[in-house]
């Protein structure tokens, strides 16, 4: 039983770290017209306990993708410097859509573990008692 735990709280971490890289691709989405903001990426690292790994993977910190801002050519936006120009942002919204369908994708994949496991071990129980 101690292994379908254990399989449970891999599946279990994987859907939380495919829930929180959604979240940020979801900010990204709502921000993609926004002046001056730059794309949030997220990593995914092992979970370390006592020394070893589990078989978890946790998220990593938030960081802000540093590539060029957009140049965008409007003489009469508000931000405008002396040449018509502002700042716009980094989000490619083909490419955070495609991520975001990425991570949609491994999230039923975790979940669909994590629903096999329960059947697995509810049937495993069920023997038990006969």
């Amino acid at each position: 039983m101690v292994d379908f735990a254990n399989a449970l709280k891999v599946a279990g971490s994987g859907m939380q770290a495919q829930a929180t890289r959604l979240g940020r691709l979801s900010e990204n989405i709502a921000n993609a017209d926004t002046p001056g903001y730059h794309r949030k990426t997220i990593s995914f690292h092992a979970a370390m306990s006592a020394g070893q790994t589990d078989g978890t993977v946790e998220t990593g910190p938030v960081r802000l993708d540093q590539s060029p801002l957009e140049q965008i050519y409007d003489p009469s936006h508000p931000l405008a410097d002396e040449s018509g120009h502002y700042n716009g942002s980094n989000v490619n919204l083909l490419v955070e859509i495609a991520d975001a369908r990425e991570a949609q994708r491994s999230y039923e994949a975790n979940l669909k573990m994590f629903d096999q496991i329960r059947q697995m071990s509810s049937s495993l129980m069920d023997l038990l008692r006969k």
